[in-house]
This record gives structure tokens, sequence and C-alpha cells, in this order.
């Protein structure tokens, strides 16, 4: 019986399972949303709610502590003046764990973990990303199109002299 067995074993040794949770953690708070396995998002999500709590602190201490956890000190800068600052009040509940599917190569189960006073922040990005995306593929049509009529008015010519 697993009673009061807390934790995911990752299919990792401990060492491994720590590393793997930490790198997980520092992405997410750098990026704010990361795309993994339901598993590894589920326990991240605990590091990152107790990080955060700790940083809500805002003393010496508690940033010692974070920083052993995450090595990046951008992300810790980050995460004490910024994320604190956004999050504020709200009483944990800091992260949102989102299912996707199932992944092709293993059916793996796959989740979205992200920040959640941060989504109109990743919404913008991605509309910017869109929105690039759109006007490089029009200047690639207008490209098409100006081949076409200079190949076409080539044709022409070449018949005309005939």
């Amino acid at each position: 019986m697993r009673h009061r067995v807390r934790g995911r074993k990752l299919g990792r040794t401990a060492s491994h399972r720590s590393a793997t949770l930490t790198s997980l953690a520092t992405s997410l708070l750098k990026h704010k949303r990361i795309k993994t396995t339901v598993a590894k998002a589920k326990e991240t999500r605990g590091i990152v709610e107790r990080l955060i709590t700790k940083a809500r602190k805002g003393d010496l201490h508690s940033k010692k502590q974070v920083m052993d956890v995450i090595k990046d000190k951008d992300v810790v800068k980050e995460l004490f003046s910024d994320i604190v600052s956004k999050v504020g009040q709200r009483p944990g509940g800091y992260t949102r764990v989102v299912k996707l599917g199932h992944r092709m190569g293993d059916a793996a189960q796959m989740a979205v973990i992200e920040l959640v006073d941060y989504n109109e922040v990743i919404t913008a990005k991605e509309e910017q990303q869109k929105e690039a995306r759109t006007k490089r593929k029009e200047e690639k049509e207008k490209k098409a199109k100006e081949k076409a009529s200079e190949e076409e008015s080539l044709a022409q010519t070449e018949q005309s002299s005939k």
C-alpha cells in the first residue's frame, strides 16, 4: 500500500530527478509557460509554488533559499521583482496545469504548465508571432506573383518575336 507516500519517481535516480525538476522550475520562471508531461508538470508545480511563496517574503534569507534551487541569477532577479509583484496578494495557486493530449512517439500524456497571471503576456507574444508569420507569407505570395508576371511577360515577348 502507498499510504502517505508523496511524490513521483519519474523513472530517475534521486539526483537526476532533483536536477530535472530544478531545470523545469527555472524554465517555467524564465519563459512563464512550458510544455512537458503531466507527471513532470504536477511535480514542478509544487516546487515553483514553494519558491514563489518564499520570494513573497522578500528578505535576504528567502532569497538565498531560492538561489539554492535556482542557479540562474537573472531568473532569481525576475522572480523577486516582476513575478512577485504580479502575483502579489494571491493566496497560492500561482501555476496552472492544462492537459494537452498524448504525445505521438510514446503516447505520454502531455501538459502545459504556466504562471497564472502571465496568460495575457504569452497570448500577446503569440499574436505578435502570428502577425509576423502572416506578414512573411504575404511577402512570399507577392514575390511569387511578381515572378509569375515576369515569366508571363517573357513568354509573351518570345511569342511576339517569333
